[in-house]
């Protein structure tokens, strides 16, 4: 670190004085300065916050013109971008205040009360390679469909340093990745691969749709496949180094380190980047140039390892499925034999199967919808879209789960919080043609709210009437939030 001048800035480099100065005791050889105290304060007003944040982007946005100018250059240094102080202070005041904490029990509170020193002592131990990567705690978050999902708390300063060398990283990637990839992008949220996926099937010809799904991805994803792919862009030895680190740090479950062979745990802020990197190599790149070979129209969407391809050919559609699980195979992933579907849904979907004497088409889920064949008042065909029943079930298990240990909660902050949650799934789910969905979800709300209130008193009943009451006054109605797709696409 240097001041204007050129010259090391003291408080922070320690300096080591000659072993053979004069004096009457002699120092101790390599012996250092103690580190002085900064001048700066972290905890900056906002505007010269903002200042910083601006000056950080423009470093970022260089590295972005090279990489988009040179779709084959190596970067070699990039390390001094993750240890600048300023860059760590700015993503530390991002990072969510009330996260879950890590092995180390450190939580965001904590290393706030003596945040320069510990920033500070941080990026010292990265510039000169001290920084260790300390175990993933792993927990388990119940799915839809009634399984489990192992999540993996990453401690506060490797959630970090993980998020710098991520923001870092997607400057370059970002420039390589392709537009139909959409999950965990900046400026991409899953309601734009919602819409062109509706677009796609309302206007354009398409037949059939194939439903993949990835066994296991993120447990499954090979380390040595991985370093290679981030190796064709990074030639920087340090942030290869961390990376493997993190893949190689292990997970603490029920007291005890197992060493981790395979995958990147869900929940590191680094691992929804590197899992783009992955897909991006085994399975993008490859299917832009599949596309190319077939006569009939083809739409890729993917979500992080959720894919959804259009086809307007069933022949084109079971050759693709045929080579992409050869494809997969090759880095070790795999195809779920059970939820990888190809079925008929389109425009002339229904029309097709009546003639042959078959059921209607069938539905398909994507992003926490369910996709259905379905006509407007007018006759013309649409996509249905409407909540997945089986995320809607595992939410209202949640709030009935709340409920019972918010009994002795007052009134008022248990509507509020029933409140917040509805605006919430409205925010997601109020897309046009859902609001029956949408209204049967209220409604499942206050049965579960009044069952609740009826176990407060011995009586244990409340009317309706009082019912009728409360959800007026602290549950919203629903409304559309989001527009058409076709005019969000236009837009």
């Amino acid at each position: 670190m240097m001041n204007e001048t050129g010259e090391s800035y003291t408080p922070i480099v320690a300096m080591n004085p000659p072993n053979k100065a004069g004096g009457a005791i002699p120092p101790v050889a390599g012996a250092g300065e103690p580190r002085g105290v900064p001048e700066w304060n972290l905890h900056r007003d906002s505007k010269l916050r903002a200042q910083v944040r601006e000056s950080l982007q423009e470093k970022l946005a260089r590295i972005r013109q090279v990489a988009k100018r040179d779709h084959t250059v190596r970067f070699t240094t990039l390390w001094h971008h993750v240890y600048d102080l300023d860059r760590l202070a700015e993503t530390f005041f991002a990072l969510r205040k009330d996260g879950a904490v890590g092995v180390d029990k450190v939580d965001w509170s904590s290393y706030d009360r003596n945040l320069e020193f510990n920033l500070q002592d941080l990026a010292g131990r990265l510039r000169r390679g001290a920084y260790h990567a300390k175990p993933v705690r792993r927990v388990y978050i119940p799915k839809a469909d009634g399984r489990q999902r192992p999540l993996g708390i990453t401690t506060l300063e490797d959630k970090l340093v993980q998020r710098v060398v991520s923001d870092v990283l997607s400057v370059i990637y970002e420039t390589e990745f392709h537009d139909f990839s959409y999950g965990f992008r900046p400026g991409r949220k899953p309601h734009d691969a919602l819409d062109q996926l509706s677009v796609a099937l309302e206007s354009e010809k398409v037949n059939w749709v194939l439903d993949l799904d990835i066994r296991g991805f993120f447990d499954t994803i090979d380390h040595e496949c991985l370093i290679k792919f981030v190796e064709h862009r990074i030639a920087d030895t340090r942030v290869i180094r961390h990376i493997k680190k993190w893949l190689k740090a292990g997970i603490m479950e029920n007291g005890t380190v197992q060493a981790t062979e395979a995958g990147t745990p869900q929940g590191g802020s680094i691992s929804p980047l590197l899992a783009n990197v992955y897909l991006h190599y085994a399975l993008d790149n490859w299917a832009i140039d599949w596309q190319r070979q077939v006569r009939g129209y083809v739409k890729i969407i993917r979500y992080a390892d959720d894919v959804v391809v259009c086809f307007q050919y069933r022949g084109d559609a079971e050759r693709f499925l045929r080579e992409v699980r050869e494809r997969l195979a090759r880095f070790h992933l795999e195809l779920h034999p059970e939820k990888t579907r190809l079925l008929e849904f389109g425009r002339f979907a229904d029309q097709n199967r009546r003639k042959r004497g078959e059921k209607p088409p069938e539905s398909f889920n994507f992003l926490g919808f369910t996709h259905i064949c379905s006509t407007t008042r007018n006759g013309r065909f649409c996509v249905l879209r409407i909540s997945q029943r089986t995320r809607v079930q595992a939410k209202l298990k949640e709030i009935s789960k709340e409920l019972r240990r918010r009994i002795s909660v007052p009134l008022p902050h248990v509507g509020r919080w029933l409140g917040q949650v509805l605006r919430g799934h409205y925010q997601y789910y109020a897309v046009p043609r859902n609001l029956p969905a949408l209204g049967s979800f209220r409604y499942a709300i206050v049965k579960i709210w009044k069952k609740m209130m009826g176990r407060q008193s011995q009586r244990g009943y409340v009317t309706w009437d009082r019912m009728d009451r409360l959800a007026s006054k602290w549950l919203p109605q629903p409304t559309v939030i989001h527009l058409y797709p076709n005019q969000r696409v236009t837009v």
